[in-house]
């Protein structure tokens, strides 16, 4: 064809991707049986189709003309080659199981999951209406180029009137007419598909034989126009048939420009136009849901579609170099018309090759939609695509892409839909190699496919080699499907979809953790990259959830476990307990949005379970160093569940889903005087157990009352000031001296600072206080301890405070910790001495910087922001057991009305000084 049209469609008409049936499994009124498509009908003749398409018949001398054959091969093998690494990647996949209705879509979805499936999926939708809109637009070009009014070709048959909105019109009719073929039924594409298939194959072979049969013949051009508007005189291209100098002239490239637009082609330029027309590998595989064996006619039939095409256009350069000049292959990219023995039958195959892309397209399309509205993975919004006629001829997804095809034509850019569509096909081939790569790498033993002729090798290069074929044939529109696919993966991530799909994201992290918790060596580890790994027992989540949010923050990056007796002997019953809660709590932690995991315990006691926990928490070198308790007291439980917004619940009681409201999930509060699980005696001798063990041990009090903006994940810097404090003495032991300088109280500064560091605790202010002897002298103390804290990079308000009375008399002699508190003191002493203390902490609350030493009494100081948090150093519990009672008293007196307390006893070293 001699028309200006014709190198447009040889660039537009690229990658013409043959599309069908992934999700219905099941023909229309007429049509197949489900699953009844053999692998030529189903797999061979969409396939190769697609890779033909349109531009079969015109690009050839594009490439050809402007790289010289021995360029042409070498692009034909290296874009052979990328479409190979795709095609190992499908047909690994597709033998690695039961492959059901949804192609493409499916096989990425089901190993990816349903974010990066579904983003993958939409797009791949878009490309296949794109598609059809290319394909329509490049028929109605090519009828045009013949039967159009402004034909410029010297055999033009000029009837048809032209211009935008003709243009539509032409579109939308043979629109009208793709889109009714696809409403019928899966059968009657099918047989078109075959028809169509033969009339290309006939047009192809009477091209092969004018080659040979047709005479030397010289062509005449279309003519440019010259200067002025004026016309050059006629130019002739010559077919000399098969002559070894054509040959030695068409080996070498001769890029020179386009003679339809006048752009300057380059390497880059032809190989993007070649590689264009090479994409359609995916037509079999989308035909999944008609073949009789998916896994058997997938690999077999591609392989076949790959090899034939990859033959023809070997065939094809070497012919075309052989046999048509130089300026003929540069100046009449349809020159096979010219050279036929009998030209309408060419005309015919590009007519047929065009309408069969655009169906297959659109039906192709349509299944896919059908099979993500099956998955109701966007919602409502892809409702009307579930319909489906009684032969279950998905007919509602067809009119939905029939609709959005037409809205693509309106567009009418052909150069720029053929870089989209290209690029969205390769970003699904990009994810079909990355699926079977993220299956090879998570060494799944389930993945066994029956065909092996792949490796993670084959699987990257065709990743890296997609990738690079986008941004060469277009960045902008490389970069922009990226995007895309980035925002759809966001939403679909944050809307949720199918867990039953199962994740490769899953496997591949159980393989790299596994590898990696086996590198970390507790024999490494060092005080200076020390964090808090927390074990937080919990009886009822209803009422500790300020405290699960605030152990979230002391957590630092640290390993953080939920941990939960649940009472009972396994001998006495029927089945085990544990495992049908962890759903429960699993989504507590979802809900709650922290960053922790669940570990559930069957034990005859808290105790014993809490020992449990303590030992096997955790793995290698990620276990838990810190115990975290609520308080025992008196306090009635509430349930912060009816406060708290995140856990507020529909009215029906379902949460998402259709799924049990998490409320239903735990039983409520306690009642006010009702039997604990817990008595006092072994609360105080978990706390004894954990010490034992090398824990440190928090206990946390009153944490409902914290303020909500300091449990927020956000910060707040505009929010109320509050104090932070800090008490890094044992106050039941009062000695004086420095002894904040003690493992324990270097634990306290160390997790006060920690909180310091979270968003949501960024603008309260850090106070120490530092308790004076009776006999020692104001600032000397002070001066240490800043010293102390600038070597540790730590900021704080300094404050100093004096002992009450009774304060120093005890010798450390009688003052070790195992002892309990003040050796032999009775314990009408240790109860005034921890109302004193108490007395004391509750005085410097809310003081402003500007007060000073002050003591139970109160002083000086002005108001300022209230404190929002206390540390308090934890007394180690007595060695005997008899005293545990009276020590829990003691600390419940100590730390009575002091609001949100934490009573902290560190046993490990926490802090560094060096580098």
């Amino acid at each position: 064809m001699a028309s200006e049209n014709s190198p447009l469609l040889a660039y537009r008409l690229l990658g013409d991707e043959g599309s069908a049936f992934p999700a219905s499994g099941a023909g229309g009124p007429g049509g197949t049986s489900p699953r009844k498509l053999s692998t030529f009908l189903g797999v061979v003749v969409p396939t190769v189709l697609s890779m033909f398409s349109i531009v079969v018949f015109l690009r050839i001398g594009f490439v050809v003309g402007h790289a010289g054959l021995l360029q042409a091969l070498a692009m034909l093998l290296v874009a052979y080659f990328i479409l190979a690494l795709t095609v190992l990647s499908v047909c690994a996949i597709a033998t690695n199981g039961a492959v059901r209705g949804g192609g493409a879509y499916f096989m990425i979805s089901r190993t990816l999951g349903p974010e990066v499936g579904g983003s993958i999926g939409l797009m791949f939708y878009l490309a296949n209406v794109c598609g059809c809109a290319v394909s329509l637009l490049g028929l109605v070009e090519a009828v045009l180029d013949v039967f159009g009014a402004d034909a410029t070709g010297p055999s033009g048959i000029r009837v048809l009137p032209q211009g935008y909105g003709w243009n539509l019109l032409y579109g939308s009719l043979l629109l009208g007419l793709v889109g009714g073929v696809c409403t019928l039924g899966a059968g009657l594409y099918a047989r078109a598909s075959f028809l169509t298939f033969l009339l290309v194959s006939g047009s192809l072979a009477s091209v092969l034989v004018s080659f040979v049969a047709v005479g030397p013949k010289d062509i005449r051009l279309t003519p440019r126009p010259g200067t002025n508007g004026s016309s050059l005189p006629p130019r002739f291209g010559h077919f000399t048939g098969f002559n070894s100098s054509t040959l030695k002239d068409n080996l070498g490239a001769g890029y020179a420009e386009d003679y339809t637009t006048g752009a300057m082609m380059t390497f880059a330029s032809v190989f993007a136009v070649l590689f264009n027309g090479c994409t359609g590998i995916m037509a079999g595989a989308n035909m999944s849901g008609e073949l009789k064996d998916p896994s058997r006619a997938i690999p077999l039939g591609t392989i076949i579609a790959v090899a034939y095409t990859f033959f023809i256009y070997i065939l094809l350069f070497f012919l075309s170099s052989f046999t048509c000049d130089r300026i003929l292959l540069q100046e009449d990219y349809g020159f096979f018309r010219s050279i036929s023995l009998w030209p309408p039958l060419v005309l015919i195959g590009i007519y047929a090759t065009s309408l069969s892309a655009s169906m297959s397209s659109l039906i192709g399309a349509s299944r896919i939609l059908h099979a993500l509205a099956q998955d109701d993975l966007f919602g409502v919004i892809l409702a009307p695509a579930k319909v489906v006629s009684g032969g279950g001829n998905p007919w509602g997804a067809v009119l939905y892409s029939w609709g959005l095809v037409q809205l693509v034509l309106l567009v009418g850019k052909l150069n720029t839909l053929a870089a989209v569509v290209t690029v969205f096909y390769l970003v699904a081939y990009a994810a079909v190699d990355l699926s079977c790569l993220s299956l090879e790498w998570a060494s799944a033993p389930n993945f066994r496919p029956t065909f092996s002729l792949f490796s993670w090798h084959t699987c990257l290069l065709g990743v890296a080699s997609c990738l690079l074929m986008m941004f060469l044939i277009s960045p902008g529109a490389a970069g922009g499907s990226l995007l895309l696919m980035g925002l759809l993966s966001a939403l679909l991530t944050a809307r949720g979809g199918p867990s039953s799909w199962g994740y490769v994201s899953q496997a591949l992290l159980f393989h790299q953790v596994r590898k990696y918790l086996l590198r970390l060596d507790v024999r490494k580890e060092h005080v200076k990259f020390w964090r808090p790994q927390l074990l937080l027992l919990v009886g009822n989540p209803r009422g500790a959830l300020p405290l699960l949010r605030l152990a979230n923050q002391l957590k630092k990056g640290g390993l953080y476990v939920l941990g939960h007796v649940i009472l009972g002997d396994l001998d006495s019953l029927p089945s085990d307990p544990v495992q049908p809660q962890y759903g429960a709590w699993l989504s507590l932690v979802d809900r709650a949005q922290v960053k922790a995991f669940v570990d559930l315990t069957l034990a005859a006691s808290v105790r014993q379970g809490a020992q449990h926990l303590l030992r096997i928490s955790g793995l290698g070198g990620m276990k838990p160093n810190t115990l975290v308790l609520g308080f025992y007291d008196d306090a009635p439980p509430q349930d912060h569940f009816l406060m708290d917004p995140a856990f507020s619940e529909p009215a029906d009681g379902t949460g998402e889903g259709g799924s049990p409201a998490l409320s239903t999930l735990f039983p409520p509060p306690r009642a006010p005087g009702s039997p604990r699980a817990l008595s006092p005696q072994d609360y105080v001798a978990t706390m004894a157990d954990a010490l034992k063990m090398n824990k440190n041990v928090v206990l946390a009090r009153a944490c409902g009352a914290l303020p909500p903006e300091r449990l927020s994940r956000g910060s707040w810097s505009t929010a109320q000031l509050h104090h932070v404090d800090v008490w890094p003495l044992n106050l039941l032991r009062p000695r004086g001296g420095p002894g904040y300088v003690d493992v324990c109280g270097l634990f306290l500064l160390q997790m006060a600072t920690i909180l310091g560091m979270v968003p949501a605790w960024h603008s309260a202010r850090l106070r120490i206080f530092l308790c004076l002897g009776p006999q020692e002298a104001p600032g000397a103390a002070e001066g240490r301890l800043r010293a102390l804290l600038s070597q540790l990079r730590i900021r704080a308000e300094v404050q100093e405070v004096v002992w009450g009375e009774g304060a120093g008399t005890g010798s450390p002699e009688e003052e070790e910790e195992g002892d309990f508190v003040n050796g032999g003191r009775g314990d009408a002493e240790a109860e005034a001495l921890a109302l004193s203390a108490n007395a004391l902490v509750r005085a410097q609350q809310g003081r402003g910087s500007g007060g000073g030493p002050g003591g139970p009494e109160g002083g000086d100081g002005g108001e300022g922001p209230a404190t929002a948090l206390t540390f308090l150093y934890l007394p180690r519990p007595p060695a005997d057991p008899a005293r545990y009672p009276r020590y829990l008293a003691l600390l419940e007196t100590l730390s009575r009305d002091l609001g949100p307390t934490l009573l902290i006893h560190g046993v490990t070293p926490v802090t560094c000084t060096d580098l």
